[in-house]
Formats: structure tokens, C-alpha cells, sequence
């Protein structure tokens, strides 16, 4: 459906990775602008009501939407990607030691 919409407009020739993995960091960002500065009840509260989630809802589906051009233009298998990738983290991550913490691993990156 998205390589349909973006071939039908003819915006191939800017959807290079370069250009799509920028667009999805900043719909991130918009993303995330919807939570900025909040405590946890009050991003609670905001989920809660329906106009803030049908705002958020398109925020990441816009961010869904770039990352799936960007596999496309990649050439990339999302599913065997990820389940790759599950398998990875299963091994870095064992249920053991992981479960309930949220701590950085000793390469910097959160366990969560």
C-alpha cells in the first residue's frame, strides 16, 4: 500500500535511504512532542482522550509508513529482519536476567 502511494505520486527519486531514515526520525520527533515534559499519569491522560489518540494514532502511523519505504527501497524483509533480530536480542537478553529491569547493557543501549 505505501510503495503503491509513492509510485503513483512518482516520489521514488526522493525516497532514498538517507532521505527516508531523516522523515522518520522527525516524525519521531512529532511524536514524541506529544509526551514531552510529561509525567507518566499525565501522558496517561492524554491517551486517554480521543482526539489526542487519533493525533498520536497518525503520528505513528506516519512514522510506520517511512520505515516500511525505507524496507522497500532496501529491498529488505521486515519479517525475517525482525525475527533475526528477536533472536539476537533473546540471546543478549536472556528472561533470567532481564526480566523487570531496565538498565543499560555495557554497549550503552537500554535492555528495555
Amino acid at each position: 500500500m505505501v510503495d503503491r502511494f509513492v509510485s503513483e505520486r512518482e516520489w521514488l527519486t526522493f525516497h532514498n535511504p538517507k532521505n527516508l531514515a531523516m522523515s522518520l526520525s522527525i516524525e519521531a520527533a512529532e511524536l514524541m512532542e506529544h509526551f514531552q515534559w510529561l509525567t507518566q499519569d499525565e501522558a496517561d491522560a492524554v491517551i486517554g482522550q480521543p482526539e489526542n489518540r487519533d493525533e498520536i494514532g497518525e503520528e505513528i502511523a506516519d512514522c510506520l509508513a517511512y520505515l516500511l519505504s525505507l524496507a522497500n527501497v532496501m529491498n529488505l524483509d521486515l519479517d525475517q529482519t525482525l525475527r533475526q533480530k528477536m533472536v539476537k536480542n533473546a540471546a543478549k537478553y536472556p528472561v533470567e536476567t532481564s526480566r523487570g529491569v531496565a538498565r543499560p547493557n555495557p554497549s550503552g543501549e537500554s535492555s528495555v
